[in-house]
């Protein structure tokens, strides 16, 4: 992706509040003199760093300049980001990277490989500390690349390229791998791609939501859901019809698009959703979906994230590579579901069938309330199948479906055996829902 001078500066000014940045070591060189770099130096030396302000939220932010040396990671380059996460920390703020870099310093050898690791180092331990966003702008490849995928949220500007091998050497690639549609779609290392504009959009919607501040919602706190019986198939409509002002941000969209997760307010608080999206009809759980669930699970339990599960799934994904990979997959997120210690609720909408139903933060799971609506089914098995299974030789299939049905596949039942605390109709889903998670606050 190409820049020109004012470009590293211009992304930070499209970010944040108008004219609340304040730059901060703006006269940094290299100290290096090798291969001539004395009478290259520049001001800044490759990359600007500073703070300002998001809707009021201050925040510290790095910007790479790839006009400036390249964008390339040097010894000073990397202390100036140093800077950065030493500062926020200090004050818990978030840190925003952008990133458009080519590389480490050829010229610095030892000391620019040093550097970059310095700064991966940093942002390995402040994982869960305070909040890290990065935005791939440019270029970012090999080593680099670990530290939008370190990041707690990565976003990546359409044009860009992320890397570990540049495309054009892996062996008989006729793909793009590096781009943001592989990245989004395939990969699942963005939460968010576009234009810059969307981009930067989408993090300020992210920075509104983290840290987990409680304000005042504009919303009315019982205001009817609307329309749900329509959009039961997929999570991500359903929270969005919960949510504040109904906004709903979904990450992670064009990966594993069988499972949803994202953020909304309720209330004005900050609440994590992971949930089920039928795909071709089906609801069903796979291995990527499930370390996508698990590992947004595990970012709501660092900062403290109450979780709100949305469940409609009634099996495991059939093929063979899932038979390789589901089973690690579950135990990952049904670990991150127990061991999180935020408040979680569960919200069933539409069926709920067996073992895939128990690990979508079930009351055996440890789901702290369980609601469902009236009309939702749950139970070991579709009452069809399990006919099939139970009918003997000369006994009436379909008697013994009307009568599992009417026992064992229902949410009325599961609430009887307390599996399930209430049944909320649609309509009222929103206030029930705010209510359970204040009981917690």
């Amino acid at each position: 992706m190409g820049s020109d001078s004012n470009q590293a500066q211009a992304r930070i000014n499209a970010l944040l509040d108008e004219n609340s940045f304040v730059e901060l070591q703006s006269l940094v060189t290299s100290r290096s003199t090798d291969f001539n770099l004395d009478a290259k130096k520049e001001p800044s030396d490759g990359v600007i760093i500073g703070h300002g302000l998001v809707d009021g939220t201050l925040v510290f932010v790095f910007s790479q300049n790839a006009d400036v040396l390249g964008g390339t990671i040097g010894e000073m380059h990397a202390k100036k980001i140093l800077s950065v996460y030493d500062m926020a920390l200090k004050v818990g703020a978030p840190v925003i990277g952008f990133i458009d870099c080519g590389g480490v310093r050829l010229q610095e050898s030892f000391d620019a490989l040093e550097a970059l690791g310095s700064v991966i180092e940093r942002a390995a331990d402040v994982k869960g500390v305070i909040p890290q966003l990065m935005c791939v702008a440019g270029n970012c490849g090999g080593g680099l690349s670990v530290l939008p995928s370190l990041a707690d949220f990565t976003f990546m500007v359409d044009g860009a390229s992320l890397y570990i091998n540049s495309p054009d050497t892996i062996k008989g690639n006729d793909t793009d791998t590096s781009s943001a549609k592989f990245q989004f779609n395939e990969a699942g290392t963005v939460d968010v791609c576009g234009s810059l504009a969307e981009v930067v959009s989408s993090m300020r919607q992210v920075i509104s939501m983290i840290p987990n501040d409680i304000v005042e919602a504009s919303d009315d706190l019982n205001r009817a859901a609307e329309g749900l019986e329509g959009k039961l198939t997929d999570a991500a409509a359903v929270a969005t019809e919960l949510a504040d002002n109904r906004q709903f941000i979904e990450l992670k969209a064009g990966f594993a698009k069988e499972m949803v997760t994202g953020l909304m307010k309720l209330d004005g608080v900050t609440i994590g959703v992971v949930g089920n999206r039928e795909v071709d009809g089906e609801a069903y759980l796979s291995a990527i979906g499930c370390e996508k669930a698990a590992d947004f699970v595990d970012l709501c339990d660092m900062y403290e994230i109450p979780v709100l599960s949305i469940t409609n799934v009634t099996a495991f994904k059939a093929c063979q590579c899932q038979e390789k990979r589901l089973p690690r997959a579950l135990a990952q997120m049904t670990q991150r579901f127990v061991d999180a210690s935020v408040p979680k609720l569960n919200l069933i909408t539409k069926q709920a069938y067996g073992t895939p139903y128990v690990l979508m933060n079930s009351k055996a799971l440890g789901a702290d309330l369980v609601y469902a609506f009236d009309s939702t089914s749950v139970g070991a098995m579709e009452a069809s199948k399990a006919a099939k299974i139970l009918a003997d030789n000369g006994t009436d299939a379909a008697s013994i479906e009307k009568s599992y049905a009417e026992l064992q596949d229902s949410a009325l039942t599961a609430a009887a055996h307390g599996h399930i605390d209430r049944i909320v109709s649609m309509a009222d889903a929103r206030k029930y829902i705010i209510a359970g998670f204040e009981m917690f606050f």
